[in-house]
């Protein structure tokens, strides 16, 4: 396939007429930074930065001793889906301490992705109910780390409180083809509601 160069420097394949903004939310530590990259076209974006002292106060690191850098703005990736359409992906901070970047990020989006890690359920909370408050189509993704506990959809289900028709699926975000799982999900679902109209 011919590529074709934009004014911003970055290459398009011909025909690309619509693009498709999507966020990707969660708790500190649950793979947002990670899950970009791996499904990225382009070399992504990110303003991972190496935690300090000063941040540890303020940042929950119960369990992740492992943990010694972190998202301060946002990640930046780039998927072409079909030969006119691209999505463009917006990974949020997780620490509550940036929060009021969430809202910015969310302007123009389409839908989104929560990501969640099944030993801190509780923490995704939060990221989901911004996605409710602003009427945004989600998906749940189960991130599959090796040693949290495993739970049945139903049991995730109910511990997360989700709506029927919230899709939920589990994924391994270091993986490119297992972390395009929650992509097409969110796909689908979009393309089942009755309006595609970004929120405001």
């Amino acid at each position: 396939m011919h590529s074709t160069r934009s004014s911003e420097g970055n290459y398009l394949a011909p025909g690309v007429s619509h693009s498709v903004k999507i966020v990707v939310l969660g708790p500190f530590a649950v793979g947002k930074t990670t899950f970009v990259g791996a499904v990225s076209e382009i070399r992504p974006a990110s303003t991972e930065e190496r935690m300090t002292r000063a941040g540890a106060v303020v940042d929950t690191l119960k369990g992740l001793s492992d943990k010694d850098t972190t998202t301060v703005a946002l990640d930046f990736g780039r998927l072409t889906l079909t030969d006119d359409i691209v999505l463009y992906m917006f990974g949020g901070p997780g620490q509550p301490r940036f929060s009021y970047m969430i809202d910015e990020l969310m302007q123009g989006a389409l839908g989104g992705v929560v990501l969640v890690d099944t030993a801190r359920v509780t923490e995704s909370w939060d990221a989901m109910g911004r996605m409710e408050e602003a009427d945004l189509p989600y998906v749940v993704a189960v991130n599959t780390f090796a040693n949290s506990p495993n739970y049945s959809e139903a049991e995730l289900r109910q511990a997360l409180d989700l709506h029927p028709s919230t899709p939920l699926v589990l994924c391994d975000v270091r993986h490119q083809g297992s972390a395009k799982t929650p992509l097409i999900a969110l796909i689908s679902h979009l393309l089942s509601r009755p309006s595609l109209e970004p929120a405001p």
